[in-house]
This record gives structure tokens, sequence and C-alpha cells, in this order.
């Protein structure tokens, strides 16, 4: 699941450019800063009860993130993502998240892999009454557990960097296509089963890819 939690909340001392960083984060994948939003300086600061620099320094970070960009005489804004943009990234996320679950697979305990069934059993639920937001978030925190166990760290990290990425569009694919949710959960069904099954790595991977492209496909078809 993609997270984010202000550090002092979390008993961390954290920089006045650390909170300014963490809270305009939280409030760009929460959706109160949407695409398009226009970051004030100055405003921030006061919110946050910090000068101006570290909320400066917040926005550069951020736009190495690609979550806002600056415009001349504008100053910075939150990115709003195009379709194309948006493949891209599922493109991406396809490929490291794929790879990531691969490698975790052989070093899945029965207990993650029972919490991982026991949440796909909640998104089984939840499609009689179905609210795509809460959807998605389950089935983040059910990937999360896949890949959580993957021993390669700049792959798990460069997952969760994509899955931040795809959050600042903030409109779950779910919204869109809300057929493919039933779908997604028997896919998941399929994953368990192929690593609870002893699969090799590449073939969980393999799947795992073909799993969200299968996300993706779905959305582009609707687009077309």
């Amino acid at each position: 699941m993609v997270s984010y939690m202000i550090g002092a909340s979390a008993g961390r001392p954290v920089t006045k450019s650390q909170l300014a960083y963490e809270t305009i984060k939280a409030r760009i994948l929460e959706g109160r800063y949407g695409p398009g939003y226009r970051l004030v300086l100055d405003q921030i600061g006061r919110e946050l009860d910090v000068s101006a620099v570290p909320v400066r320094e917040a926005l550069r970070r951020l736009e190495a993130e690609e979550l806002i960009e600056f415009e001349r005489n504008v100053g910075a804004r939150v990115v709003a993502i195009d379709p194309v943009a948006y493949q891209h990234a599922m493109q991406t996320v396809a490929i490291v998240e794929g790879a990531a679950t691969g490698l975790a697979a052989p070093l899945l305990t029965a207990e993650a892999l029972g919490r991982a069934r026991a949440l796909n059993d909640r998104m089984r639920r939840s499609l009689a009454e179905f609210d795509p937001v809460a959807f998605t978030a389950l089935n983040a925190e059910f990937h999360e557990v896949l890949f959580g166990a993957c021993p390669n760290p700049n792959l798990a990290d460069l997952v969760q960097r994509c899955w931040t990425r795809l959050a600042a569009v903030r409109d779950s694919t779910f919204t869109s296509v809300p057929g493919r949710a039933p779908e997604s959960v028997e896919e998941h069904e399929r994953l368990l089963a192929l690593i609870e099954g002893g699969a090799e790595p590449d073939e969980v991977e393999r799947f795992a890819r073909g799993h969200r492209m299968a996300t993706l496909e779905a959305y582009l078809a609707r687009e077309r």
C-alpha cells in the first residue's frame, strides 16, 4: 500500500523541510491538492509555521518525484497526468512489481500468504457494494504483502516510487473500469495458487506482470 505518515506523528524528530515535504506529499496523494493546484510558498509556510525556505526545499524534492512542476511566472503546480503518462507509469509498475513479486515468492511465509488471502477475500466481499477507492486501497495492500519479501531493496523501493507516481492520479482505474474488479480478484487467487504451489520465480513474475497489464488493457479498451 502506498503509505505516507508525518514523521512527528510516528515518533521521529523531523526537520522543517521534511515536515513540509511529508505534509504536501500527503495532501497531493489524498487529493486535497488536485491536478493543477497552485502551491504558494508563503501560504503553506504560514499553515505549517515555517519559513518559505523549507517549503521551497520540499517542493524541489516533490519536483524530482514528478509530483509537481514549476511554471514560469506561475510557480509550483501539482502535475496533471495525461492518459499517455498514465499508460507509461502502469507499464513501469507492471515490470518492476512483477520482478519484485517473483523474487519475493520463494521467501513468503505462510503468515504472509494468509494475510494476502484474507485481503483478497475482503476484496471479493466488497464487490457486492463496490467502492472503487476502498477496493484500490485493498488491492495495493495485497500486492505490497506479496512483494514485501523482495530481497532486493532497490527494486522494492522502485516499486514504491512508481506507486507514488500513480497515486498522484488519484483516480482509481476501477472507477473507470469497475468490471475489471472481479477479474482482478480471480487473478489474485491464481497468483496465490502459483506461489503456494512452489512455482518458479520467473513464472510468478510473468503472471504478476500480466495481471497488472490486464488492468491497463481494460482501461485502454474503455478509452478507445
